[in-house]
């Protein structure tokens, strides 16, 4: 089975509508794949429903779909960001609602703080616009992210590429719109995970340098660590092995596939390890694709 759990849409940061998203990876031969956006579970829903009319029009190949979210989650011991990968989650998803819902409103209102930052410091980007990149032509993006700002700018030609020179002076260090979001503990976000019946998997911990902090998030839960992903060497390679082996966690992967919006892989590129599906149902994710397996 091949497959790709890391894959962005509209309703974060990525590009892809899900039925763009669906479509792409059936030509791209993928049996499975998972919508991880950013602190939200509302492109699963979208996505289970439009594959299944997909299928009724009688399109071949789909894939098969996993429930998936990326929570935006912290280490306050280290100071760190953590992110934390939810898979398989049941289709209510009350808990991981209840905890991420209030850390995408903090960063849409940021995003409208960094809004009136810049217009006041004239650049040319306003509300409706960013707020019309961010729908799409279906409107299924509500919510705002600096990405989106930086579209504005590319559009207007105040920017040469999306994470170039440009956002790095506005959004990093003392830039004008410097300055980030709280964020709720990772154990927090791996309790919620397995609340909901899901697989809480730490994602890129190359990326994060969450190494240090995978013991205290085994003992909330973790059950699965991210090895392949576009930031990740020989040695987090070496070190993802490693603490899998050492606390009894399933490997995973995926592209971090953002559609037009910055990536430097599309999916399918990287790909999750082989079995990971059939452990993640081992494991007795409550919400895995089933046809594929006969």
């Amino acid at each position: 089975m091949v497959g790709d759990l890391h894959i962005h849409t509209r309703y974060s940061d990525g590009s892809y509508l899900v039925g763009e998203a669906l479509a792409e990876a059936a030509l791209r031969g993928l049996d499975y794949i998972s919508f991880v956006d950013h602190d939200t579970v509302d492109q699963s829903e979208a996505a289970f429903a439009e594959l299944k009319g997909m299928k009724a029009t009688g399109c071949q190949g789909l894939p098969g779909l996993v429930s998936g979210v990326e929570i935006s989650a912290y280490d306050a011991e280290r100071h760190r960001k953590v992110h934390i990968l939810g898979y398989g989650y049941d289709e209510k998803a009350a808990a991981i609602r209840q905890l991420c819902d209030p850390i995408i409103r903090r960063r849409h209102e940021n995003t409208l703080r960094q809004i009136k930052i810049l217009a006041n410091e004239g650049y040319p980007v306003s509300e409706e616009e960013v707020r019309k990149i961010a729908a799409g032509k279906d409107g299924s993006g509500r919510w705002l992210y600096k990405q989106h700002i930086m579209l504005v700018l590319l559009a207007a030609g105040r920017a040469d590429e999306i994470y170039g020179i440009t956002y790095q002076w506005l959004f990093k260090g003392d830039g004008p719109c410097a300055g980030d979001i709280d964020y709720v503990d990772a154990r927090l976000a791996v309790e919620a995970v397995r609340a909901d019946g899901g697989l809480p998997v730490l994602a890129h911990p190359g990326q994060t340098d969450s190494w240090d902090f995978i013991p205290a998030l085994v003992d909330a839960g973790l059950a699965g660590i991210e090895l392949y992903h576009e930031d990740h060497d020989k040695d987090s390679f070496r070190r993802s092995r490693q603490a899998a082996a050492d606390f009894g966690l399933f490997l995973s992967g995926g592209s971090d596939d953002h559609g037009d919006w910055g990536s430097n892989h599309r999916m399918g590129d990287i790909r999750a390890p082989f079995g990971t599906l059939q452990e993640m149902r081992h494991r007795g994710a409550s919400r895995l694709p089933g046809p594929i397996y006969n």
